[in-house]
């Protein structure tokens, strides 16, 4: 299978630095040089479908511009890519999201991918009128998603449960294809939950030997519940020409950052209700010694955001070698992301991608490249080589 790769969409703003928020970061901190512009987004999702970026995930939260409107406004500026859009389900209803969804494959050609967020932080969610425990939020999410995926068949679904209660609910037209359904979490609730109703299992990047422990958890679960899932992993990453080259650039994105904000995002981060957060806390307790927690594996990124806290660090070839680590652990899809977005979706696109399609693991989804023609050079005895 070849691997399918995805860009990330800063709806938050951008910069050459470290651009922060989400889980338990403040409402504000997030922002940078760049603003989230129409314009500038449109920048990145061109360039990820030009470089072969298969599709782009966008964030949700009080900290970022809403994902529906937002990639919605892109898919009149791109032409194949998908976006991947994180929604929280206790905030509308299945039956508006199901329809949301059908509406958006048909206006998009079929380019939407769905990104499953329970809520990791009651106090955001209590923000949105969301006053469920965490528990809860997963029971409510199996529900919803119940609901949703009955909808998408093609029937009337009457539903009372504890958290979705829908009467005579059904959709004037379904969505071709259906989208795929993309779930992450660590936690003991979110398991189930995951293996009932997804299609793509995520998990942040964690070393490789914690990354197998917890797809053998998921695969478990889901040989116990009859299914079969595909499996990806979130990560940056930050690939160079050289490797000395790729470590200063991350040596970089920290060394302007005071002590006393790495200590003020760290408080925040430790409050997270998360899992998956506590597990990238616990890679770098926030110490910035010993931040290269398995080869190549940078974990400088939670220092100072939440989320996604580690990143592929190195040579082109070294980062190519680490995702072929990845992918032997059962990993199909990486979505990946870097300060700022536009140029690090071209050092991993022309960097990185070529290697990786050179040994067989990935081609572009548009198909293989024309074949390059050298330069014809006015008054030039002899045509300029191509790439020269």
């Amino acid at each position: 299978m070849s691997l399918t790769f995805h860009w990330f969409l800063p709806t938050y703003g951008d910069s050459r630095d470290i651009v922060g928020g989400g889980h338990g970061v403040p409402v504000g901190t997030a922002g940078g040089a760049r603003p989230a512009s129409v314009a500038y987004l449109g920048q990145i999702a061109r360039t990820a479908e030009q470089l072969g970026f298969a599709g782009a995930l966008t964030p949700t939260g009080a900290w970022c511009e809403d994902a529906w409107l937002t990639t919605a406004m892109l898919t009149e500026v791109t032409e194949r890519l998908k976006f991947l859009v994180a929604f929280r389900p206790g905030l509308l209803s299945p039956t508006l999201a199901a329809q949301m969804a059908s509406t958006f494959q048909r206006l998009s050609g079929g380019r939407l991918l769905l990104n499953v967020v329970t809520g990791g932080e009651s106090a955001e969610q209590r923000a949105y009128g969301d006053f469920l425990d965490k528990d809860g939020r997963y029971a409510r999410t199996d529900e919803f998603l119940h609901v949703v995926r009955a909808l998408w068949r093609g029937e009337t679904v009457d539903h009372d449960g504890a958290h979705v209660r829908v009467e005579g609910a059904r959709l004037g037209r379904v969505p071709d294809p259906v989208p795929p359904v993309y779930f992450g979490g660590s936690s003991g609730a979110a398991g189930p939950v995951a293996v009932r109703h997804s299609d793509v299992y995520l998990t942040w990047g964690e070393p490789p030997a914690q990354v197998a422990g917890k797809l053998d958890w998921i695969r478990g679960l889901a040989a116990e519940a009859g299914r079969e899932l595909r499996y990806g992993i979130r990560l940056h990453v930050i690939s160079r020409d050289t490797a000395e080259e790729a470590w200063a650039q991350a040596r970089k994105l920290l060394d302007g950052i005071p002590e006393a904000d790495v200590r003020a995002v760290q408080e925040g981060l430790r409050r997270s209700e998360s899992e998956g957060q506590r597990r990238m806390l616990d890679l770098h307790g926030g110490s910035r010694d010993g931040l290269e927690v398995s080869p190549n594996l940078w974990a400088g990124f939670g220092l100072v955001r939440g989320g996604a806290g580690t990143a592929l660090v190195g040579s082109h070839t070294e980062v190519a070698d680490r995702i072929a680590e990845y992918h032997a652990l059962g990993l199909d899809e990486f979505i990946l992301s870097g300060h700022p977005h536009l140029e690090e979706a071209y050092w991993f696109g022309e960097g990185v991608l070529p290697i990786l399609r050179r040994r067989g693991l990935w081609r572009h989804p548009a198909g293989e490249p024309e074949i390059e023609v050298p330069a014809a050079v006015p008054f030039s005895p002899q045509p300029v080589p191509a790439g020269g």
